[in-house]
Parts: C-alpha cells; structure tokens; sequence
C-alpha cells in the first residue's frame, strides 16, 4: 500500500497486508534495539513530501537527537525545548506509523516554540526501521502489529523519567499529543499513567487493535479513564467509524475525566500531517490551537 492509499481506504490492522522482510529477524529484533539512532528526513513510505509541508526553524531552542536508557538498551529520542535557561513543562509526542521521522521532529520544535520540552521517543526502536521500508503494509505487518501497549507505555514512562533527570524539565506539569498509531496510544497511556495531566489523541483507532500484546482497546476503557483526554478526529475517515466515536464518547461521559472528542467534517485521516495528500491546513490550524489550549488548561 502506498502513501496516496493511506487513510482513504480501510484497512484490518488486526491482518494488515504482509510483506515479506527477509533481512528481517524477528526474534532477535526484540532481544535488541534495531535502531540506535533516529533516521534523518522522511520516511520512505511517506513519499512523495507534498509542498505544503511545515518546517520550524531551531532559533531559540536547543534541539536535536537524545538516547533514553530503556529496559534492554538505550531507545533515540527527538527533543527540543527553549534554549533560555530554565525549566519548562513537558509534552510526550508520540509518533505515526512512520516513525519519528522529520514531521514529528517539526512538531516537537513547534511545541518547544511554544515554551515545552517537548521529546518523542521512537517507539519501534526495538521491532524495526520503519524509515527505510517502502511499503506501509510492510510497516504495519512486519513493526506496528508487533509492538506491545505494555511496551509502549515503560518506554513512555521512561522518557518521563528522561525528561525529569535532565534538570531542564518540571516533570509534574506533564501533557502528551499522539498521531495516528501515537493517537491509540495516547488514550492506552492516559489509562495506564494517572499523574498525567492531560493529553491529545490525534485520529487514533478506538478499536480493532485488540490482541495478545494489545490487551484492550480505548473504547473498552473510556468509562474508567481518569486523565483528561482530547480526542481530535476526522468526519470522512476510514478508520475511525463515525458510530464507534458516538460509543466512545458515551463512555467518556460516563468517566468523569473531562475528556472530549471533536470531529472536523468534512476533512480525512491525518488532516495534520502537512506532507501528506490528506494534510487539510485550516483544520490542523485550528486543531493544534484546541490541542495547545487543552494542555494549558489542564496544568501543562
């Protein structure tokens, strides 16, 4: 599956297309970290990079490449935060499906801008180079479907840790902003880590990923969440089903956490990622202003 396909049609992540990998050993890519640093530039699989494409300057902040001591090794990060000395609240961005790649570079300076220390962890660090492979069945098939939530969320919870040792960092004042798998997984991590203050879940799936190593899908937390959760979701997309919205705002409701979901008509998957052909500029303007606010207003 290419780029252009992304988004537009449906896809069963549970099966998603297989594609053979065989400089791929699956066994020893979880005993070990196959990335050690981050890629430079886009991922493949994300071109062609459309001309729309935002890019944020580092003037004023202290930005580039971190390694976060994690279980098994040491995972690469992407920070960036004000270069006045000083410490600032921080803001977990949590990549897409490919990676930390340089849009989600360009996010956590766009965050830092706005006076955050704000790091993304590349979470497939252990299960493969999503950067280098050409085709997104491949990437869902042969990484994504292999990363275990329990994973995700020590990692997380890591980068936290990373981010307090650093002395640059006022760790109790904690948000976090996910994109499309980053987006599932900000709803997993704000069920599973209570002391955050707030978080943006960007058209993540809210259900369909359960398994083994996915033990629960958001929609079958909503109802016990306790963290307040921004959901920002796209009315024409093939992922997220408009009556799977409605149950999980139902549940959300019955949470008592605050949480809230806000869906833009007329506008599709990954309206935020301006390389991509569903890159719709006046909503993601006005979605990252509700997502700064919420943050904000929830101590971050």
């Amino acid at each position: 599956m290419k780029l252009m396909d992304y988004g537009l049609t449906p896809i069963d992540f549970q099966n998603p297309p297989a594609v053979a990998d065989p400089q791929r050993d699956d066994g020893l890519s979880r005993r070990m970290f196959v990335m050690t640093s981050l890629a430079s530039g886009f991922a493949v699989a994300s071109s062609p990079v459309l001309a729309e494409v935002i890019t944020t300057d580092t003037k004023g902040l202290v930005a580039g490449e971190v390694r976060i001591p994690v279980a098994g090794g040491q995972m690469p990060a992407y920070r960036a935060m004000p270069s006045k000395p000083g410490k600032y609240p921080v803001v977990l961005v949590v990549q897409e499906i490919f990676g930390v790649h340089e849009h989600i570079k360009d996010v956590c300076r766009r965050y830092a801008k706005l006076g955050y220390f704000a790091i993304a962890p590349e979470l497939f660090a252990r299960q493969g180079d999503v950067s280098k492979m050409t085709d997104i069945g491949q990437i869902l098939s042969t990484v994504v479907a292999k990363v275990p939530d329990a994973q995700v969320n020590a990692d997380l919870d890591a980068t936290v840790a990373f981010a307090r040792a650093s002395g640059r960092a006022q760790a109790d004042r904690l948000g976090l902003v996910g994109f499309c798998w980053g987006g599932r997984a900000a709803w997993v991590y704000a069920n599973h880590n209570p002391k955050l203050k707030a978080a943006v879940a960007y058209y993540g799936l809210l259900d369909g990923m359960k398994s083994d190593i996915k033990p629960q899908d958001p929609i079958e937390f909503a109802s016990d969440l306790k963290v307040p959760v921004l959901g920002l979701y796209a009315g024409t997309d093939a992922y997220v089903k408009a009556e799977t919205v409605e149950k999980m705002s139902a549940g959300l409701r019955k949470s008592g956490s605050g949480s809230e979901i806000v869906v833009f008509p007329k506008v599709d998957h990954g309206f935020n990622a301006d390389y991509r052909p569903t890159y719709d500029k006046t909503t993601a303007t006005y979605a990252a202003k509700l997502a700064h606010n919420w943050l904000k207003d929830h101590g971050v």
